[in-house]
């Protein structure tokens, strides 16, 4: 369990970057897995989820997870009646209180949201589709439409693949360079003339480039540490079969 230095100093927030840690489920799922959308048992799955909704204090049914495609979409939910679990969307945006909102990771990054002075709070996923086709962007208008100054947010950037296990291919390179040439930056050539891309850095870019200045990192690297986070990469890497996906929550009193 990783926690926001920034996050904890509010009273009325409770958040978590939960690790696969302290969870029901065996094999390549051991133990957190919170993915129902992995070829894991349902009833450990669930009970998983269970466990997060009564560490982060709200009823199991009040707690949120998205069917998360890579997409820019933002589900907002406006009041208790249009809190749905499941819905398609890779962010939520809300007021509502004592609902859990939460992003399910496998080296993408979650992002969770706060603005303190609206009384705002949202989570994000965000792998390298999601952040090129402008979920943080989307994320954060939808604050500002809300009222919330981009000054006033504050954003933090959970676990997520470290730029030296991410490597890449050259269309990649050229689909971000053509979109913008000064995302070059974010690409480094490793030993074998191929690419390493760094997601963590080109989010930190994009949020501080819609005025957010208030932000924080979980420098944790999903591939390499494995005793801690699910990763699809390593996963693919070492050609197992499934993975799990581990869980960023948080949650207004």
């Amino acid at each position: 369990m990783f926690f926001s230095k920034k996050l904890k100093k509010f009273k009325n927030i409770k958040h978590c970057f939960f690790s696969r840690k302290n969870g029901f489920s065996n094999g390549l799922y051991e133990s957190l897995n919170c993915g129902l959308g992995s070829k894991d048992h349902k009833e450990n799955v669930l009970k998983n989820l269970e466990f997060v909704s009564k560490n982060i204090g709200c009823e199991k049914e009040s707690l949120i997870t998205m069917n998360q495609k890579h997409t820019n979409q933002v589900i907002y939910f406006k009041n208790l009646e249009s809190v749905k679990n499941k819905l398609d969307g890779d962010s939520i945006v809300t007021s509502v209180k004592n609902v859990g909102i939460s992003v399910l990771a496998a080296d993408c990054a979650p992002i969770l949201f706060y603005d303190p002075i609206k009384k705002i709070i949202g989570c994000a996923h965000a792998g390298w589709k999601g952040a090129y086709n402008g979920i943080i962007k989307n994320t954060i208008k939808k604050f500002n439409d809300l009222g919330s100054k981009s000054n006033n947010l504050i954003a933090v950037v959970g676990p997520c693949i470290d730029k030296k296990n991410y490597k890449v291919k050259t269309d990649l390179l050229y689909k971000f360079t053509d979109k913008d040439k000064n995302n070059k930056k974010f690409f480094d050539v490793d030993h074998n003339k191929s690419y390493t891309f760094d997601l963590r850095g080109y989010i930190n870019n994009e949020i501080t480039s819609l005025n957010v200045k208030n932000i924080e990192n979980i420098e944790k690297d999903t591939f390499s540490e494995k005793n801690f986070f699910y990763s699809y990469r390593r996963s693919f890497v070492n050609k197992e079969q499934d993975f799990g996906r581990f869980i960023s929550v948080i949650l207004m009193t």
